[in-house]
């Protein structure tokens, strides 16, 4: 669990603290994220394959590599992917960098570990306003990429702000509606399992998965794709496509109060929790059906 956790907190620091604000403006800082990125894979094992696009006069790219699963009947694939890019004024310690050393450190686990279905991680770019929920988004252009080509997808899993916990009452303040309030926990030490109704099956199966292998706190929630909250992050891309796609969050701005604020630092987050969180993950991957 150490060396996850050493991991996570490397990968955090250097994202938000070395290389700070990664803005669709920041053209410079997300090409050396994408370096960063790309050189992991690397030092993994992995052969990265970027995927340019061209976005408001500039080129951004997605960074992706396939861990081959080992049962070859199985011909669906599952997804695993998260944003690099910020909002404007922020260096996104949570949003996104956490669920990019998630992202990164489940890559290195699979690695030496396979598991029976192909993966591919992913690194998207441009989740952030103003491509978000647009067909500018990085994860829209990678889905559509799969789409076009007819590949089958089991699931996707985005990874959207995974660092950040709390065990005091009354720190899940928000909720999408007031009244699950009397359904879900007042206490933010959670991580949350979110999709649209077309998900529940993946989303059910995936939850069932973790809750074997980890003891970390789990909540799920299917609602319609329009609810505030479900469709803010990569999954939606994937939606649109057809496909079923969960994000697997700390809740974001339900909890954490430095959402899109310079204050959203490495210091706030809680590596011990962060860690046990990749670990049951990457456990309940090899547990999947």
């Amino acid at each position: 669990m150490e060396k996850i956790k050493s991991n996570l907190i490397s990968t955090v620091h250097y994202l938000s603290k070395d290389i700070g604000q990664r803005s669709y403006l920041d053209i410079a800082s997300l090409h050396k994220t994408a370096t960063y990125i790309e050189t992991l894979f690397s030092s993994f094992g992995y052969e990265p394959i970027r995927q340019p696009y061209a976005y408001r006069g500039n080129t951004y790219q997605n960074i992706a590599v396939e861990a081959k699963g080992f049962d070859s009947s199985r011909n669906d694939l599952l997804v695993i992917g998260a944003h690099y890019d910020t909002v404007i004024g922020t260096s996104g310690a949570d949003d996104n960098a956490s669920g990019m050393a998630g992202l990164l450190e489940l890559a290195r686990l699979v690695r030496g570990n396979p598991i029976s279905r192909t993966i591919h991680f992913v690194a998207f770019t441009l989740e952030e306003p103003p491509a978000f929920f647009t067909k500018n988004m990085g994860s829209y252009i990678y889905a559509k990429s799969l789409h076009e080509k007819g590949i089958e997808v089991y699931g996707m899993m985005s990874l959207e702000m995974l660092g950040y916990y709390s065990n005091r009452k009354n720190s899940q303040f928000h909720f999408p509606f007031s009244f699950l309030k009397w359904f879900f926990p007042d206490t933010g030490n959670f991580i949350a399992f979110v999709g649209n109704l077309s998900s529940r099956q993946f989303s059910s199966t995936l939850k069932k998965s973790f809750k074997a292998v980890s003891s970390f706190p789990v909540e799920s929630l299917n609602t319609p794709w329009f609810i505030p909250g479900v469709y803010f992050s990569d999954n939606y891309s994937f939606w649109r496509f057809g496909y079923p796609a969960i994000m697997i969050t700390d809740t974001a701005f339900m909890r954490n109060k430095n959402y899109h604020k310079d204050t959203d630092t490495a210091e706030t987050l809680d590596y011990d929790k962060f860690a046990e969180l990749v670990r049951g993950l990457f456990d309940a991957l090899r547990e999947l059906p």
